[in-house]
Parts: C-alpha cells; sequence; structure tokens
C-alpha cells in the first residue's frame, strides 16, 4: 500500500499519480439538518405569535383599564363609610338616668322590696316615680327578675334601654295603651338585687356608643 493511502481504505483507493479519491458528505445527512433547522425556526415563529395573542386578548384589557384611570371601589367605599357615619350622627343618643322616670312596683311577696330597689335606682340617678305594689295582672305572676313596661315611642324605647342595664334577665314589654315616657320595674321572683353599679355603668357606656356602619366590603 502506498504510503499516500487514507488509513482505513486497504487497496481500494490507492492514490497513483497525481489523481486523489473524493470525499463527498452524504446528500442525506444535509437533508436532516435544513429540516431540523426549519423546525426550530417554524416553531419559534409559532411561539411567539401565541404570545402576541395571548396579550391582546388579556392584557389589553387590563391596559385600557388602568389607561382609562376608572376604578369603582374606593369611591364605592367612600359612598359606603360616608352613609355609615350619617347613619351613626343621625342615631339619637340615648338618655341620662337622670331624664329616665321609673315606677317601681313589687310583684313578689316579699314586703318592702319596691322600696329598697328605687332607693338603689335614685342613688344611681334615676328618677323615682310611682312605688308600690304590681298591679293584680302582674301579682305573683312575673317568674323571672323582671319585666320592663313602657310606652310605643322613642322617648320610652329609650328609657327602657337604660333601666335594662340595672337589671340582668328581666323581659321588655311595650304597652300601647301607655301614654308618656315614664316606665316600669315590675320586680319579679328571681329577683335578688340590681346589676353591680360599675358593671351597669359600663353597659350603658357600650349601649350610648354610635353603630358603627356595615364592614362587608374592604376598601
Amino acid at each position: 500500500m502506498s504510503m499516500l493511502t487514507p488509513p482505513g481504505m486497504g487497496g481500494k483507493y490507492r492514490i497513483k499519480g497525481d489523481r486523489y479519491p473524493r470525499m463527498r458528505r452524504s446528500r442525506g445527512r444535509g437533508k436532516i439538518i435544513a429540516s431540523s433547522v426549519a423546525a426550530v425556526v417554524a416553531l419559534a415563529v409559532t411561539g411567539w405569535g401565541t404570545l402576541q395573542l395571548i396579550d391582546i386578548f388579556s392584557g389589553g384589557d387590563r391596559t385600557a383599564s388602568a389607561s382609562d384611570g376608572r376604578d369603582d371601589g374606593p369611591s364605592g367605599c367612600a359612598s359606603a363609610s360616608a352613609s355609615a357615619s350619617r347613619a351613626a350622627k343621625k342615631a339619637a343618643p340615648l338618655p341620662s338616668p337622670g331624664s329616665v322616670e321609673v315606677n317601681v312596683l313589687n310583684a313578689t311577696s316579699r314586703a318592702g322590696l319596691a322600696k329598697s330597689t328605687a332607693d338603689e335606682l335614685k342613688k344611681r340617678g334615676f328618677k323615682i316615680g310611682k312605688v308600690g305594689n304590681a298591679p293584680k295582672a302582674l301579682d305573683k305572676k312575673v317568674k323571672k327578675t323582671g319585666v320592663l313596661i313602657g310606652a310605643p315611642g322613642t322617648g320610652s324605647a329609650a328609657g327602657l334601654k337604660v333601666l335594662g342595664t340595672q337589671l340582668d334577665g328581666a323581659d321588655t314589654r311595650l304597652d300601647k295603651a301607655r301614654k308618656g315616657a315614664a316606665v316600669d320595674l315590675v320586680i319579679g321572683e328571681k329577683f335578688k338585687k340590681l346589676e353591680k353599679e360599675g358593671a351597669a355603668a359600663r353597659t350603658l357606656a357600650e349601649l350610648s356608643k354610635p353603630s358603627p356602619g356595615p364592614s362587608a366590603t374592604r376598601c
């Protein structure tokens, strides 16, 4: 074998004189490479187009909304807050104990209970009206600590709330036949004593606070 013969070709290709064997690249391999490059380019173009469509159909609305500068949330929250504030200001404050006239009536068989209870209420600032036994319709028929009775109307209803802070577990009734703002405290069988003055004062303070507006919507 000649020294110029490429290794591995044995005696098939012998270089003789100035003639050399031509090494040609396989045509099949070139087609595979070209097809692969074309596929990659096509995928890239397709992906870019998809991203553009997504941006058009989703991001466009957000951009338009932001450019318009419209945001109903804060204005709606502001309106709700203003309405709640106006409602709180319009709510009538509860009267002070000194402006509530209370009739203390004893519906139990325990003597002197109406007077001792009336004296305690007077010390707490209430205006005391009639003190005595309960009417026959209620005498020995009030099973709870007591019952508070008043006329329908803003004045009497507010007075019942104030008086209700002094007695736990009492029922409240509105008598359509009554007139005026005075309220009755009818002492019942389960009555032992009035609520502690400090606890009653705290309860009254809580009731006197303006009611907050609706908080369902957060700003």
